[in-house]
């Protein structure tokens, strides 16, 4: 299923900075970068339970934000793009490593 992170990060206040690289890394282990705090993660519903577990226990509640949307199975088809910055789809673009 289609997961969309948004996230806002303090980095004004002590350890912003690192819980900002933290989250973005987690989230990088799981998908596409789409924006700077935008992440498109394919995950399954138990990824998808570790994922969201694992970006809690990292932000801070107080200053920090943290969104979750679920687009889904068919998640892929409810996205239109326009712009710079053309992101790959892992389920039909090739990866080369």
């Amino acid at each position: 299923m289609l997961v969309l992170i948004t996230y806002d990060v303090s980095v004004v206040v002590e350890g912003g900075q690192k819980r900002l690289r933290n989250i973005a890394k987690t989230c990088l282990d799981y998908g596409m970068r789409v924006q700077n705090s935008v992440f498109e993660c394919e995950v399954t519903p138990a990824e998808y339970v570790v994922l969201q577990d694992t970006l809690i226990k990292i932000f801070d509640p107080e200053v920090d934000s943290l969104r979750f949307y679920m687009l889904g199975k068919r998640g892929r088809q409810k996205v239109t793009h326009f712009g710079a910055k053309t992101v790959l789809d892992p389920t039909t673009d090739a990866l080369i490593f």
